[in-house]
């Protein structure tokens, strides 16, 4: 089964099995690049989609990940007041700081360790996909094998609007 996996899937689903992870890698016969393209192929909710956004820190040019439910925007606010001023990633530095492509970005195995945070909505739900690589790839696994494999906090990351 990893044999038959693109490259970059095959190296997420070796790091898996190596911390002993219980699910494999599953390819999403249509593209996973957002998280209603990838809820629609797996059946689940979109708020199920773990999604990693990276932002690049301005003062450092540190790559800064945050894990957030498919159905959340993230409020770069709340994010630039826990890590620092923000600035947009392009694709050559998701490429480069990462080592996946944009729609593929796994929330492990980095080039460059980033500065992660986790959606605190995530932890509300039992079960969760995270992208795997590639654009078509992703792994199940609950909020606290996404804690447990990333070590990142837990924070309010998530955008809310006002209603007046």
């Amino acid at each position: 089964m990893i044999d038959s996996l693109p490259e970059s899937a095959r190296r997420v689903a070796l790091m898996l099995k190596e911390r002993g992870h219980p699910h494999d890698v599953v390819m999403l016969p249509e593209t996973g690049k957002t998280s209603a393209e990838a809820a629609a192929g797996l059946g689940c909710a979109v708020a199920q989609i773990a999604k990693s956004i990276l932002f690049r820190r301005k003062k450092d040019d540190a790559p800064v990940l945050v894990i957030a439910s498919g159905a959340n925007r993230v409020d770069e606010a709340k994010v630039a007041a826990r890590v620092g001023e923000l600035a947009r990633a392009d694709a050559k530095f998701v490429r480069e700081k990462t080592g996946y492509a944009i729609g593929g970005v796994c929330p492990i195995g980095h080039a460059v360790t980033p500065v992660t945070l986790i959606d605190e909505d995530l932890l509300a739900l039992d079960s969760l996909w995270a992208a795997a690589g590639h654009p078509h790839a992703v792994f199940n696994l609950s909020p606290q094998e996404l804690i447990e494999l990333t070590g990142a906090p837990v924070a309010d990351v998530a955008l809310r609007e006002v209603v007046s």
